[in-house]
């Protein structure tokens, strides 16, 4: 085989790869496939490839409507921009399912903050994101990049490949800033819900479930509470009832024991008392006189 009809060979070859490779392919990947003795000629058809796909002849007269593009450190072909609009209205047509703005939301907050908790990402929502998060999971948007050292141990979220992929981006360094992100959604409004097909039904689902499950976990903390105050208070009434009863018997001791007190005094005045001898004296001293007399 000659070298022309190799290079062309090999061209093909990589083109075929980058075609039917779901993930973009990096060039070390890309050139592993041929022979040691081979790859300098796919280095260079890899070359020619580029120079053939590359962005650069997007906005040129190609007639192609797919380019080249370096994203997430690989290569993998992508659509022309100024098609989006056939593309939308055929993924529309096919019912594929699209991100909501609640979902954006979370993602943006886990792709600008993370690692993330659940707690802080509602705390920045205001609504409860464990629907949202399933979702995200299950689109490998986002993982699970381990627990936060808190109490309670909650996960921490951070973004994938597959989102670096999804939107077009080399690494989390090309996000642009947080401020342009934010008057981009403030500015796309409702505009971009409708884009985005709006919520979709399972997550609209999944999030009236995590809902109701808050909810019903709230109500289950307010009757526990409920029931520990009612506890107490009770237990609070009878200490009140059980000192009133001490209250009430050392009281009666006491008026039990100045009754006895009163009792013992009296009996010693009766035995006692002076002015009983002096009346009997007073017998004596009055015997008649007269007796006195006839007797001398």
């Amino acid at each position: 085989m000659h070298d022309s009809d190799s290079s062309v060979l090999y061209e093909a070859a990589l083109e075929a790869v980058l075609f039917v490779s779901p993930d973009p392919v990096s060039r070390g990947r890309l050139l592993s496939i041929f022979s040691e003795a081979e790859q300098p000629a796919a280095a260079a058809a890899l070359e020619r490839l580029l120079q053939r796909y590359g962005p650069s002849q997007v906005h040129e007269a190609s007639g192609r409507g797919v380019f080249l593009e370096e994203v997430a450190g690989g290569l993998r072909f992508v659509t022309r921009p100024d098609l989006n609009e056939w593309l939308r209205r055929f993924f529309e047509a096919s019912n594929a399912k699209k991100l909501s703005m609640g979902a954006l939301e979370t993602l943006a907050i886990v792709a600008y903050r993370q690692p993330v908790t659940s707690p802080e990402i509602q705390e920045l929502r205001g609504v409860n994101p464990a629907g949202v998060l399933k979702t995200l999971l299950e689109r490998r948007m986002v993982r699970i990049a381990g627990r936060k050292e808190v109490v309670g141990k909650p996960f921490l979220y951070a973004t994938t490949q597959e989102f670096l992929v999804h939107f077009g981006l080399k690494n989390l360094k090309d996000l642009p800033p947080l401020e342009e992100f934010e008057e981009a959604l403030a500015a796309a409004g409702e505009g971009l819900g409708e884009l985005l097909g709006g919520v979709d039904s399972e997550e609209a689902m999944l999030q009236e479930a995590a809902a109701a499950e808050q909810a019903e976990a709230d109500s289950a903390e307010r009757q526990e509470q409920e029931s520990i105050e009612e506890e107490r208070a009770q237990a609070m009434e009878q200490e009140l009832a059980e000192e009133a009863a001490i209250v009430a018997s050392s009281e009666g001791d006491e008026i039990e024991a100045l009754d006895e007190a009163d009792d013992e005094s009296g009996d010693g005045l009766g035995e006692d008392d002076p002015a009983n001898d002096n009346s009997a004296n007073d017998g004596d001293m009055d015997e008649d006189p007269e007796e006195e007399t006839g007797n001398e």
